[in-house]
């Protein structure tokens, strides 16, 4: 999936506007120079469309995750991916949404898209492993969709 296409989903799942998504990143100490996530959300065709850096998008994810869960500073921080999959955008989801298998079984199952928990543990095992599995755009959009309606049914 574009990470313009996740980023367009993060704003409408969290309700935010374009300066909330700039404060994200700071959270993750990442500074945004003025007017690029404004850019990021246009569609491809539209005048000023920039295209969303993987890193960029792992910032607003890092600084999701900070936002919901809080910084730990007694621990050290990891560092951020240079290279986003829709595997780690999937993880970076259910680490700040706080999600278990079971929720993650629910979003999808609310979204059309049902999968056994062997499926779902395929998707967050590591790259090397003999069961691993990559996420596809439709399972990241679907699930992306079904975060959606379930964090705004409880807003």
């Amino acid at each position: 999936m574009l990470n313009n296409d996740v980023l367009r989903s993060l704003r409408y799942l969290l309700n935010v506007n374009d300066s909330k998504l700039e404060a994200l990143c700071r959270l993750a100490d990442y500074p945004v120079e003025p007017g690029l996530i404004s850019a990021c959300l246009l569609r491809e065709d539209e005048a000023g469309y920039r295209a969303c850096s993987d890193v960029l998008l792992a910032h607003v994810l890092e600084g999701l995750v900070f936002h919901k869960r809080g910084r730990d500073d007694s621990r050290p921080r990891l560092p951020v991916e240079k290279r986003l999959s829709n595997n780690i955008v999937l993880k970076k989801l259910r680490v700040a949404f706080e999600l278990r298998d079971d929720d993650i079984q629910a979003i999808l199952q609310a979204a059309d898209l049902p999968m056994t928990k062997a499926e779902l543990g395929a998707l967050f095992r590591a790259p090397g492993h003999r069961h691993y599995r990559e996420c596809g755009d439709q399972i990241l959009r679907n699930f992306l969709r079904g975060l959606t309606q379930r964090e705004r049914a409880q807003a």
